[in-house]
């Protein structure tokens, strides 16, 4: 994978591609509504209502731009016909967290994907460095401000 390339899920590409489409086909005639809107209440100079509208418009018209030069550098990875011998992008880990005795899941995606909250890691992240290539049964090793956190790897699933 080169620099240039957006490593994507097949999951990641659809929710980037059904997120510009809701920009593109329904939110932009909702912010033209409202920027009408705020051009009804008058004197532009002192309108509030237009100002954050207009602010707004430009946040949206830069984040629907970002998805599109993020899909046209995409690179959507699969499960090497489903080979889950190891670890790769795109697999759920089922991990044993030693220091807390407790299992955690997570699923190895792109960095444009990566949500901590929805147990979503980049597999440039530290943790994701380390699990990629690992089998059932491995032991990974994490350094983190904390110290060493340890893992052992209880199983590999798709999706």
């Amino acid at each position: 994978m080169t620099k240039e390339e957006v490593v994507l899920t097949e999951e990641g590409l659809a929710q980037l591609e059904a997120e510009l489409d809701e920009l593109k086909n329904v939110k932009r005639r909702e912010m033209a509504e409202r920027i009408k809107l705020a051009i009804s209440y008058g004197d532009l100079r002192e309108n509030s209502e237009y100002h954050a509208a207009k602010e707004d418009q430009a946040m949206m018209e830069s984040r629907i731009l970002t998805i599109e030069k993020l899909l046209k550098k995409a690179k959507v990875v699969q499960i090497e016909n489903r080979d889950l011998s190891h670890v790769q992008i795109g697999c759920t880990v089922v991990l044993d967290d030693q220091e807390f005795n407790e299992k955690v899941e997570y699923k190895i995606v792109g960095s444009e994907e990566a949500d901590v909250a929805a147990n979503k890691i980049s597999y440039e992240s530290p943790l994701g460095k380390e699990l990629l290539g690992k089998r059932v049964g491995d032991t990974i090793e994490v350094n983190a401000p904390a110290g060493v956190i340890k893992y052992e790897l209880l199983d590999i699933k798709v999706g």
